[in-house]
């Protein structure tokens, strides 16, 4: 078991997040990314940097996740894919993606990709906040916990 990180978009504060987690569990955790990172000195926390390009971080992810680890990720195309290799997703905001909903939420980000090809001025996700955080805080930790079970 292991938790893998699409680190190049990942905010800050969840970072800080599984840093603490991974040395408070002693779960190896790797931080997926096409430029440099800093991370905390830890045997379980690494980062993997991959080339610059289109999906290279998260072909990388793909083919190195297996069956129980977990995915953090906002990238929906890269969780539907995690999800069928019998990995678990959860995304910044602490939303765990789901098998049975996946397809529903990939549709949707098409959908939202079309209108803003068109034009039309969709907005982007609220910023972070608070509560966001405490979200994602207890969504690992339910995670953590069921996975040692």
């Amino acid at each position: 078991m292991a938790i893998w990180v699409d680190a190049d978009a990942c905010p800050g504060v969840i970072k800080e997040i599984l840093y603490r987690a991974a040395q408070r569990t002693a779960t190896p955790l790797t931080l997926v990314a096409n430029q440099p990172l800093r991370v905390p000195a830890s045997e379980y926390i690494r980062t993997l940097r991959v080339a610059a390009g289109f999906d290279v971080a998260d072909n990388e992810i793909v083919r190195r996740c297996t069956p129980g680890d977990l995915v953090i990720t906002a990238d929906i195309p890269l969780a539907a894919e995690v999800l069928a290799k019998g990995a678990d997703a959860l995304n910044p905001r602490g939303e765990r993606y789901r098998p049975e909903t996946i397809r529903e939420k990939l549709t949707m980000r098409d959908f939202m990709d079309t209108l803003r090809a068109s034009g039309i001025q969709t907005g982007g996700p609220a910023a972070l906040g608070p509560r966001d955080r405490q979200q994602f805080a207890s969504a690992l930790d339910q995670w953590l916990q069921a996975s040692r079970a």
